[in-house]
């Protein structure tokens, strides 16, 4: 698993560089690395980069932390997964440098990046959705590499005893808002909810929307008090008012034909201890499940002819993800190359003039930054195979804003496909749960094309 965390930098920029490469932590700066930079430079490539942004702001770069679980990874694999990370968050726009601390038990990462962009100047912003996208980046590296992923709690202010039972899986507030939840996405309207959720075996008070009980109360079989839907109880959620307009809101968002919202929906699952507690909730559940199976085969036509057409969305899924790929590595070598140009071209001047001097050592001393920042530049596109006297920063960056429309509509391709695909999956799931038969079983031709509706 890892844990991550970030901060801005807003001064002193070099000495946090310089600390995260110390040769002590990375042995001997061997799992160091850098993209659109070099680690002993980085600090002025950065204050070049925020020079170009006009509101610039006090962020110079961020600080990004990944922190593994002891043993569970080698330096090597912790050392890419950072760098992967890197890429996917930052998309081969931010200059970084990378440092894997292999002094401690628990091997960690620090990620320093610039806070501008080398291709429209535009600052990071350091929001909270921000910060969730690089957890959510960091869990799904750990789910790649097959390391365990932190599933954090999403709520706090709760009891001692309340907050041990829900780690340990009992608390039962939790199994409510859960019931309450399930029981909101069967319920066609308000009253159909109360009825539903009292099948499951709860005791309702103050449901009446215009009565004298200013809230809703639940009390499960077995317990001994009520609890309010309240928001300081259960939450805002979970309050009469909003489980009213939860279910209206979900009726809103439903489909011009009721019989696609059963081909769109899965099997109840009936097995759960509340069913075989209640025949009532258990019959509503199977005539519901005879609903769903009979409208996903009135649209699936045929079980082979869904595996057809999930067959082939699956090849042009896979098809458009490999050139999304090919393009994602096109665009960052290519993206280092711009901020590489523009570096070139904006100290120039500098090196021309310090060839000119009458001093080259003072000039040297007073210009040491931008002479650095020309050399270094000219280095890297010269092996790169760029011709320095004839670079069009216009027309780099013209073709890299085209490759981002195509980055943008391959992306939009795949996700349609996996969409399409997902629910076609759902439908040949449906069918085979209900025909009692797995998707890898071969049926009889007769069976496959044309299967009874009467056993539906």
């Amino acid at each position: 698993m890892a844990y991550t965390r970030i901060h801005a930098i807003k001064a002193t920029v070099d000495k946090s560089i310089a600390y995260i490469c110390n040769p002590d932590k990375t042995d001997g700066e061997l799992y160091v690395s850098s993209f659109g930079c070099s680690a002993q430079t980085a600090y002025l490539e950065f204050a070049f980069a925020n020079g170009k942004n006009i509101k610039n702001g006090d962020n110079l770069a961020h600080h990004l932390i990944q922190s593994f679980a002891p043993g569970e990874v080698s330096f090597d694999e912790a050392h890419q997964i950072g760098k992967e990370l890197a890429d996917r968050l930052l998309g081969g726009k931010y200059s970084y440098v990378i440092a894997t601390h292999i002094e401690k038990d628990h091997v960690h990462n620090h990620i320093i990046f610039c806070a501008t962009d080398n291709i429209d100047h535009k600052k990071y912003n350091t929001c909270k959705k921000n910060y969730y996208q690089i957890r959510k980046l960091s869990d799904e590296l750990c789910n790649e590499h097959q390391l365990s992923t932190i599933i954090p709690g999403q709520q706090r202010g709760k009891k001692h005893t309340e907050w041990e039972a829900e780690r340990n899986g009992k608390s039962w507030k939790n199994k409510l808002r859960r019931d309450i939840d399930a029981t909101i996405k069967l319920s066609n309207s308000y009253e159909d909810f109360i009825r539903l959720i009292k099948l499951k075996g709860y005791e309702i008070k103050g449901e009446e929307l215009d009565g004298a009980l200013s809230y809703i109360s639940f009390r499960p079989a077995g317990a001994e008090r009520f609890v309010r839907g309240s928001n300081r109880s259960l939450g805002n959620a979970y309050t009469r008012e909003n489980i009213k307009e939860r279910i209206e809101t979900r009726d809103k968002k439903r489909t011009e034909y009721k019989q696609r919202d059963y081909v769109k929906r899965k099997l109840i699952d009936t097995s759960s201890e509340n069913f075989a507690e209640s025949p009532g909730l258990q019959h509503w559940a199977e005539i519901e499940n005879l609903k769903i199976a009979a409208s996903t085969y009135a649209n699936a036509k045929s079980i082979s002819a869904l595996e057809q057409q999930v067959a082939e969305r699956r090849t042009i899924s896979t098809t458009v993800r490999s050139e999304l790929v090919t393009l994602e590595h096109e665009m960052k070598p290519f993206a280092e190359l711009i901020k590489y140009a523009e570096q070139f071209e904006a100290n120039k001047p500098y090196h021309v003039r310090s060839k000119k001097s009458k001093n080259p050592d003072e000039y040297f001393r007073r210009h040491e930054s931008e002479l650095l920042l020309y050399d270094g530049a000219k280095n890297v596109l010269q092996k790169a195979g760029i011709d320095t006297k004839n670079i069009s920063l216009d027309q780099m960056r013209a073709d890299y804003h085209t490759m981002e429309k195509k980055k943008a509509e391959l992306q939009k391709s795949y996700r349609t496909a996996e969409k399409e695909i997902s629910e076609m999956e759902q439908k040949l799931q449906t069918l085979n749960q209900y025909l009692n038969k797995q998707p890898s079983q071969k049926q009889p031709e007769e069976e496959k094309t044309t299967i009874s509706r009467h056993s539906l």
